[in-house]
Formats: structure tokens, sequence, C-alpha cells
């Protein structure tokens, strides 16, 4: 059986092993997504309820960060071996562990009756989390046509912001009015719930689309399918693409937006909900724009990452330079510029995609959404330790963002002329290989 032909640029040739697409790969595809959906809720979460730990768990603010530091540190240390589990074992089987560890992690948190025991909870809980995305991606890849991946991929990015979306919205609104425990033992039920639909409906791939088996050498194996990942250009790109992108919006949403919004900006806590909730809605309608133009227009990606990061440091410094409180406008336009770094992120990916074979997608894929993690966590951490050092300083913790941002312009400068160089030798190489394609 021949394979799909990928020229990286948009314009695939469909060939007899391209995946067909159509409506069950939707619904299927579907299940998968509300997976990841319920696990962005329950990532997000704490994003909301930063002020509540705070005085549940009677912690300062680095403590605080830690949180999500850890929670995050899992995530990111997961994701090259949660992408070998992809390719080794399938989809199925890996999501189903991601919702049942996800699941034990916010019903932990929920219980959890001092600090210690909350943050085993959270990193139980970025274990699984850890376990969806790339799983879904993959599944994408399996079901769809390959010139389908960019749409394909921002769609999945815009139901985890859904995720987001009830985070900012229905479960602030639950812990004010049912109080933290009801609330998050009543969120737990919602990975119950996705885990039975998975059993029921899910499959790796369609009949007759198999993939073709590879040799499995223990060890070896493994060093292989990380190294030869890694030496793709594309690959080293989409990393840092998503390292460089990602994070603003992550550490905004998952911990420090609410508490600097509330404590430097003067916003009520409805307030600042609401410019959260704004976040999320401009990423939703940014990613369907970024995954259109992607689609059509592939030399688009990296002036959208780059433009978007100019984006989000012009802003973030408007805001932070202003005296005293920023205006509702400018707080209002930082929020829609931060919602573009989440689509922005998910380029990377699409620079990883066509440098590697079928069997080496979870890999890749694990090794690109490393690094928009580790940033967020490097970010996480130093907010969280420039607020004690300057006793509450806003200002001089968040211009950390910066730092990260000019570290990550510097690699995709250096490598995107060595992705392009090798993105057009594929090309050429599916060309010569459709001719000799039988029909």
């Amino acid at each position: 059986m021949s394979r799909g032909s990928r020229n990286g640029y948009g314009s695939a040739v469909t060939l007899p092993g391209d995946p067909p697409g159509g409506r069950r790969a939707a619904l299927v595809w579907g299940v998968g997504v509300a997976v990841y959906f319920v696990a962005v809720i329950f990532r997000t979460s704490l994003g909301v309820a930063g002020l509540d730990a705070a005085d549940r768990f009677d912690v300062n603010a680095s403590a605080l960060s830690t949180f999500s530091i850890l929670q995050l540190l899992v995530y990111a240390g997961m994701q090259i071996p949660v992408g070998l589990m992809v390719d080794r074992l399938g989809t199925k089987k890996v999501l189903a562990l991601g919702v049942v560890l996800f699941t034990l992690g916010q019903l932990g948190f929920a219980l959890s009756p001092t600090y210690g025991t909350a943050l085993a909870s959270r990193a139980l809980l970025g274990c699984g989390d850890a376990m969806t995305f790339i799983s879904v991606l993959r599944l994408g890849t399996r079901w769809f046509p390959a010139r389908r991946g960019p749409l394909i991929g921002q769609v999945a990015a815009l139901f985890g912001m859904a995720g987001n979306l009830v985070s900012t919205v229905f479960v602030a609104r639950a812990l004010h009015g049912l109080g933290w425990t009801t609330t998050f033992v009543g969120s737990s039920l919602a990975g119950v719930l996705v885990l039975v639909l998975l059993l029921l409906f899910l499959k790796d791939h369609p009949e007759g689309h198999e993939p073709q088996p590879v040799s499995h050498a223990g060890a070896a194996f493994v060093r292989r399918q990380i190294a030869a990942s890694w030496r793709e250009p594309g690959t080293r790109l989409g990393m840092w693409v998503h390292f460089t992108t990602q994070f603003p919006a992550m550490v905004f949403l998952l911990l420090w937006g609410l508490p600097y919004l509330v404590e430097a900006q003067g916003q009520s806590r409805s307030g600042a909900g609401s410019l959260l909730t704004l976040v999320v809605l401009s990423n939703m309608a940014v990613g369907l724009a970024y995954g259109q133009i992607i689609a059509r227009h592939h030399a688009a990606r990296v002036p959208l990452a780059l433009g978007t990061v100019a984006a989000t440091a012009l802003l973030w410094a408007a805001v932070l330079i202003h005296p005293g409180h920023a205006p509702m406008w400018l707080l209002v336009t930082l929020c829609v510029v931060l919602g573009a770094c989440g689509p922005a992120s998910m380029i990377g990916f699409d620079f990883a995609r066509p440098a590697n074979p079928p069997e080496r997608q979870g890999t890749a894929s694990g090794i690109v959404n490393m690094g928009g993690f580790v940033a967020s966590m490097t970010t996480l951490f130093a907010v969280g330790v420039l607020l004690d050092a300057t006793g509450g300083d806003y200002r001089i913790a968040f211009s950390s963002v910066f730092v990260l941002e000019a570290l990550g312009v510097v690699q995709i400068l250096r490598l995107k002329s060595r992705s392009h160089r090798r993105e057009r030798e594929r090309l050429v190489a599916s060309r010569v290989e459709a001719v000799h394609v039988p029909v």
C-alpha cells in the first residue's frame, strides 16, 4: 500500500494510503478532542482558583506558583516518553491511561487536606494531561488526509481553549457559589464520562489504513526515534516556535493573570475573569484564522509566529511601563493579543509534521510540545520568585517574559533556513515519488 505523499506546503498529493477523512473520522477524532477538552479544564482550573488556593493552603506567591510549576514540570518531562508510547502502543491505550490519571489528580486536588497532598495531586494531573494532546494530534494524522493537518491541529487547540473558557467562566462561578470541594469533585465526573466514550467509540485508525509494523528494540529503538526526530531541523524549529509563542498566554491563564489584574491593575475578580475570558475567545477566533492561512500558504508560518511574538512583547511592554493602572482599552488589547499565542504555538507542529515519517509523529510532536511548557514552567517560577523578592512588584516579575522571548527568536532565526531547505528537498522527492505511484 502506498502512503500519502506530503510536500510540506499544504498542496499534498492524495495517494491511496492517505486517510479518507469523512464523518466517521470526525466522530472518532471528536471523542479524542473531548478528552483533551476535559484535560484542559482540569489543567487551567487552578488559574481561576489561585487566590482561593493561597487562602486554603496558607501559602505565599512562590509556593502558589509551585502548583503550576510542578504540574508543567511533569507535563514537559513526559512529552518525549508519551510520544514514544503513542508511536508504540497507539492512541486509545495512551489516552485511556491519561484520562484515569488526570481524573484521579483532579479528585485528589479537591479532597487534599494539606499543601503536600495537593502538590502530589497536581503532579498526577499533569502526568495524565501530558498524554492527551500528542495523542489527539496523532489521531488526526491517522484519520484525516495530510493536507488537512494544519487546520485539524488548530481546531483541536480551539476545543482545548473552549475547555479553558469553561474554567474561566463556570469553574470560577462554581467556586464562588459552591465552594472548593464541591466544585473540584463535581468537575472530576467529566473525566469519568469521557473515559466511557473513549472505550466505546475511539479507534486508532480506519480499516485498511493500519500503519506499517515497526521493529521495537527496547532502549535502542527509543534512542533511534529520539535521535532521528531531533536531527530534523523542522523538529527543532517547531520546538523553538512552540517555546517562544506559547508561554506568555499560558502563564497568564494558568496562574498569574487573575492575581495580576486584581492586585496590580485594580480590577475586580469578575472584571479580571472577563479579561481572562477574552484571551480564550481571542484564541479561538485567531486559531481558526491561522489554520486557514497556513493550510493555504505555508510560507506564512514563520512571519505569523514572529509577528505574534513581536505583538505580544510590544503590548506587554506598553502595559508594564504605563504609570499606575493601565487603561481598560490597553488591557483589552493585551488580552486580545495574548489570545494569538496559542494558535501561534501550533505552528510549531506544522514544521515537525512534514519533517518526520508517520512512525515518528508522536515522538516529534512530543519534542515540539515540550518547548512551550518548559518556557511556561520557567516563567511561572521566575514570576513567583521575583514577586517574593521585590515585595509584589509585577513590573519586574513580568519582565522575565522578554528574556525568554529573545532567546526563542534567536533560535527561530537560526533554524528557519535549514528547515526550509530540507522541506524543499522533500518537496522534490515527493513529486518524483508521485510520478511513479501506480494508479
